[in-house]
């Protein structure tokens, strides 16, 4: 287990592989684990891929913050730290929304930008996720045993395909999520929009969206479309919010055609 400090604590990685690379940030209630495959593929291509644990989540520290702006600055950060002036940068649902900020806030550091589910506006996510924004409904949650590990076991029924995985990972992650990382992240995310700043982004973004995504309206891909000049959306017919599950093969392809291009 890797790990550097800034100046909100520890932040834990992973490192994969030897070439280009890839900084990968993962989703609500997630870890580095989500990414977990997608390194493999890639280090077998070329490419040196680092997966973080957000802050409140994961092996990253508890305290602090929990918004998308000091997750960018987390993410500067750690790219300062490990000597990476610039990389291609992908992010799974949060993760790409953090993505996308981060291209925008600091364009040296971003040479792609790949997003997976990703809210462009928060008023996208699924109402579940924004009253878990709401700090009464969170410590609810997590007040009342075993309430939360069971909505999460019945939710990922229609999550994903393979809902037994992603439970597994679901369950592993909330163990180790704090009520105030789980509420206060969400909650920002809620109220983030990105729809007035897409303009300034004049790199290649790629977005990928499943076409039977409860957790972000699909329909966030046409706000990339619309907004942002360089854009690449590629619609998974068979994939809900985890593509990287529902459909891995046609997804790591897709991934590896997008930043593999020059």
């Amino acid at each position: 287990m890797s790990s550097i400090v800034t100046d909100r604590g520890i932040v834990h990685y992973e490192t994969f592989g030897r070439g280009k690379p890839v900084v990968l940030l993962h989703c609500w209630l997630g870890s580095w684990n989500y990414w977990y495959s997608t390194m493999e593929y890639l280090s077998a291509h070329k490419y040196k891929t680092y997966a973080l644990d957000f802050w409140g989540f994961g092996d990253s520290a508890k305290q602090g913050s929990f918004s998308v702006s000091e997750y960018v600055r987390m993410v500067d950060q750690f790219m300062e730290r490990m000597g990476l002036e610039r990389a291609r940068v992908m992010g799974h649902s949060m993760g790409g929304t953090v993505s996308l900020s981060l291209a925008l806030t600091y364009p040296q550091r971003v040479s792609r930008v790949a997003v997976v589910g990703s809210p462009i506006c928060g008023s996208g996510l699924a109402f579940l996720l924004k009253l878990s924004g709401y700090r009464q409904f969170a410590r609810v949650l997590y007040a009342v045993p075993g309430l939360l590990s069971v909505s999460m076991k019945l939710l990922s029924l229609s999550y994903a395909k393979d809902w037994r995985t992603l439970y597994d990972m679901l369950k592993k992650d909330l163990s180790r999520t704090t009520v105030e990382s789980f509420s206060a992240s969400i909650r920002d995310l809620r109220l983030t929009d990105l729809r007035p700043r897409l303009g300034e982004l004049h790199i290649p973004a790629m977005g990928i969206y499943g076409r039977k995504d409860n957790i972000v309206d699909p329909k966030q891909g046409e706000l990339m479309r619309a907004g942002i000049r360089s854009h690449i959306v590629h619609y998974f017919e068979h994939s809900g919010h985890f593509p990287m599950l529902d459909e891995t093969d046609l997804f790591h392809q897709t991934i590896l055609d997008f930043l593999a291009d020059s």
